[in-house]
């Protein structure tokens, strides 16, 4: 039985996600200073990635 198209994985390497995981958003926003020490994780502003 093959697989189906939409399950394998992309054949482009390191394409780039529209999404970010919630460390990367952190890290993200503390490289742009937006980011206060102590504060929740949770809740995180909308970010987009880097080009």
């Amino acid at each position: 039985m093959s697989q189906h198209a939409s399950l394998k994985k992309s054949s482009s390497v390191g394409a780039k996600r529209s999404v970010l995981k919630r460390y990367e958003r952190v890290k993200l926003l503390q490289k742009r200073g937006e980011w206060e020490e102590g504060k929740s994780p949770l809740g995180l502003p909308k970010t987009k990635p880097e080009a």
